[in-house]
């Protein structure tokens, strides 16, 4: 028997519970591993709190993103044998599976070779990040060189991964945060530009920047009341992604300027992207490459122990973190 952490109610870090698990053997298509390291996201906790795009179904297990070894192969898989080093891709319902578990069954085609280069903690916190923004600016606003591009809650594992992926094709990544406090870590980690939202006007910083053009795309995890002001940053025929409520507040389309401008605003998630094959395997060999050539590397904040999982939540909602927290597993 090993153990896993599941949750017999909604609500905060405290309603983790540690468990007795038998994963038993893989089905159809699917993959037994030994865990060795989980990415948090804010996924997890919103599922943990019931706030979810989906309701857990209860008791209920979590966890969407890591690095493992394959200890079985189960019918119908080619391309994995045992003690292969893999990651694990958030690819699939939490309701089916779970990776907050020292052995975890998970279905194969949310598994991938194990980034060459990456260690265990580095392999658990790139997919995630850098499948999500790759999905926003790649595949769907094709991003090019020259343009710009505002990426609030720029510290934020996603954020960074947009910057970099940014900076890969020649985009100009103009960095948003609250404060001034991470300006300089924003510049180290390839950021353009830094604009501090509470003490500087957002969109003249970002006219100032493009020289009067305004960035053509948003790629925005926060909206609510700050949206207008975005919007009065971006350049004509831009679009503005929607991929995260971090403000918890009502999300205005501001009517006349994306009218004036012939704005596109769009919800998105990583959904997107893993729903449709052909889209997915183009963002894994992206990242391969970017891994390859030296543009992409995940950047860690912090690495928790699997027993100190609730303390990792806690750090997860503090906001404090400067990229991925990942929590290591025995």
């Amino acid at each position: 028997m090993t153990q896993a952490i599941r949750f017999h109610e909604t609500g905060g870090p405290e309603v983790l519970r540690f468990e007795e698990h038998d994963p038993g053997e893989p089905g159809d298509q699917e993959l037994r591993v030994r865990v060795e390291a989980i990415g948090l996201n804010r996924a997890e906790a919103m599922f943990r709190a019931g706030n979810y795009l989906e309701d857990p179904q209860l008791p209920a297990g979590l966890g969407y993103e890591g690095s493992a070894v394959v200890e079985a192969v189960g019918e119908g898989v080619t391309g994995f044998a045992e003690g292969d080093a893999v990651s694990v891709i958030p690819a699939f319902s939490m309701n089916r599976y779970s990776l907050y578990a020292e052995r975890a069954i998970v279905p194969a085609h949310a598994v991938a070779p194990r980034p060459a280069g990456l260690d265990a903690v580095q392999a658990a916190a790139i997919w995630m990040p850098f499948l999500t923004a790759y999905g926003a600016l790649i595949d769907i606003a094709r991003l090019s060189r020259g343009e710009a591009v505002i990426i609030p809650a720029a510290s934020s594992s996603v954020g960074l991964a947009a910057i970099q992926i940014a900076n890969s094709v020649g985009a100009v990544p103009i960095a948003a945060t609250r404060s001034a406090a991470k300006a300089d870590e924003l510049h180290q980690a390839g950021a353009a530009h830094v604009i501090a939202t509470q003490e500087q006007d957002i969109a003249a910083e970002a006219m100032r920047i493009t020289d009067g053009a305004g960035a053509r795309v948003v790629f925005d995890p926060v909206a609510g009341s700050g949206t207008p002001a975005r919007v009065d940053a971006m350049a004509p025929y831009g679009t503005y992604f929607v991929y995260g409520a971090l403000s918890g507040e009502p999300t205005p389309f501001p009517m006349i300027a994306g009218m004036n401008k012939a704005l596109t605003m769009r919800g998105y998630t990583l959904l997107e992207i893993i729903a449709d094959p052909e889209r997915f395997e183009a963002g894994k060999r992206f990242i391969y490459a970017g891994v390859e050539a030296g543009d992409f590397k995940p950047i860690v904040a912090r690495t928790f122990h699997f027993a100190d999982m609730p303390d990792a939540h806690r750090y997860l909602e503090s906001n404090q973190q400067f990229g991925k927290i990942v929590v290591s597993v025995p």
